[in-house]
């Protein structure tokens, strides 16, 4: 019979790279950089921040605390805290479900974006309707999405030393050296024509600059919500990851310097997204560029690679290499987090798990493919949005079952078992928890109030609420 000894990372630095890997995904490299450019630049980049070491750190502490004081994963970790409730064991349990079910299916199409480029189709990437026809055509995106997968369950089968551990090691410099790299690279470009010339430094001063320009309480309100709901994306809090991870730490490692160091490369690498991101689409296209939204990495960024001219072709290369370790190593967390928690609710040992959850989800993921085509629809969200099934899954984990799962938690730790409970375990290995007056004011009274505010919002509860009291 397979061994069933409790898993655990080899040491501090092991677990800082491989919690830090779950954080630094397609969130920090796709996502924050078009918020940014959205949401007026250097204002939320400070909103952002302030997030961060405040509410961030709040979810972060709280989850991982909660993993190694009870040595055990998601599932029943909150049942463990309190019997009454362990029911928020099994909604983290479902968040992590559901973005499986689609995180493989983007990681297939950077994976297609990948080998365009290896194989010198970069300039057909940068055509109209190129993104477009691949996610829609019926097998292409199937086959990438399992190649994407395979990899992901291959690190998974190998265990949390031998693979999660070793690969994050590998990878995770590897990832910071290339964003380094891209980001001065865009910073030397430069465009001109006849009337107007456009350099990288102007799109970095776009970048960091605050614009306030037409704000208001609601536009202000609008950007603290975008940069909540990035929050959540990048840094896995309120889906048992951090849980997961958290069990998997020795009694030994200082929890808050760990942290602290999670925190700060997460952050530092959204940031050099956005200065690799920005400044590049702003010099070949202006500010009009940077408003295309959740398109910029498919299909905003191959145009700027095209207009690069020969260095494009090696940029690109670099690039989606680079998004592709990054979605790796979230994946790998996500689909980690699965196989723990059925390893304990089923009483199997990891490589059986990993192959079963494996098959599961890749039966899961062809329908999320199909979903452009054979089973297309249109559905209205309550945030206003329209949904296929992969939006649907993103909107019901993200923007539902995320911010309700961290409410409870919340309430569970500020109010029920109080935040000592949390602060003690900080400080079970000697060393001292420098925030712990923050985090007991943050996780009793601010963190609560924000998520109800979150929850309400991305629910369209809030504007209903505004309707009935302007009428």
């Amino acid at each position: 019979m397979e061994n069933k000894k409790k898993s655990n990372f080899s040491g501090s630095l092991g677990f800082v790279l491989a919690a830090a890997g779950s954080a630094v995904g397609v969130g920090n490299i796709w996502r924050f950089p078009y918020l940014a450019a959205k949401d007026g630049g250097g204002l939320f980049l400070v909103i952002y921040l302030i997030l961060v070491l405040t509410f961030g750190f709040t979810l972060l502490t709280t989850d991982v605390a909660i993993g190694r004081r009870t040595k055990q994963n998601a599932l029943h970790a909150f049942g463990t805290i309190r019997p009454r409730w362990k029911f928020l064991g099994y909604l983290t349990f479902l968040v992590p479900a559901l973005i499986m079910t689609y995180y493989s299916v983007i990681g297939g199409w950077i994976t297609k974006y990948l080998v365009a480029y290896l194989t010198f189709g970069g300039d057909a990437a940068a055509q109209d309707g190129y993104f477009t026809d691949f996610i829609t055509s019926r097998i292409s995106p199937i086959v990438f999405m399992l190649v994407f997968l395979a990899a992901t369950a291959f690190v998974v089968y190998r265990g949390v030393e031998k693979g999660i551990e070793k690969f994050s090691r590998f990878i995770m410099p590897g990832l910071f050296v290339l964003i380094i790299g891209i980001a001065v690279f865009s910073l030397t470009l430069r465009f001109q024509d006849q009337d107007t010339v456009r350099t990288g430094l102007q799109g970095l001063k776009v970048y960091l600059l605050p614009d306030f320009k037409g704000l208001t309480v609601k536009r202000l309100l609008e950007i603290l919500l975008d940069a909540m709901s990035q929050l959540f994306f990048s840094l896995s809090v309120s889906m048992g990851i951090m849980i997961t991870y958290g069990s998997y730490v020795k009694k030994d490692v200082n929890l808050s310097k760990s942290l602290g160091q999670i925190e700060f490369f997460d952050t530092l690498v959204a940031f050099l997204a956005g200065m690799m991101i920005i400044p590049a689409v702003y010099v070949f296209f202006g500010t009009e560029g940077m408003a295309s939204g959740p398109s910029l990495m498919f299909v905003s960024l191959p145009r700027v690679f095209e207009a690069m001219g020969p260095a494009g072709s090696l940029i690109g290369l670099i690039f989606f290499v680079m998004v592709l370790f990054a979605a790796l190593t979230s994946c790998v967390s996500v689909m980690e987090t699965l196989v723990a928690n059925c390893m304990e609710l089923f009483h199997t040992g990891r490589k059986k798990m990993s192959l079963i959850i494996g098959v599961i989800f890749a039966v899961a993921a062809v329908i999320v493919c199909l979903g452009y085509n054979i089973f297309y629809f249109e559905l209205p969200l309550p945030n206003g949005q329209t949904a296929q099934i992969l939006d649907l899954m993103d909107y019901i984990s993200n923007s539902f079952l995320m911010p309700f799962i961290s409410l409870l938690t919340c309430i569970l730790i500020g109010w029920v078992v109080k935040p000592s409970w949390i602060c003690e375990e900080m400080e079970s290995s000697g060393h001292p928890f420098g925030r712990k007056k923050l985090y007991a004011f943050m996780i009793r009274y601010v963190a609560p109030v924000i998520m109800a505010v979150l929850f309400l919002q991305s629910t369209g509860i809030l504007n209903l609420l505004r309707s009935f009291i302007s009428r």
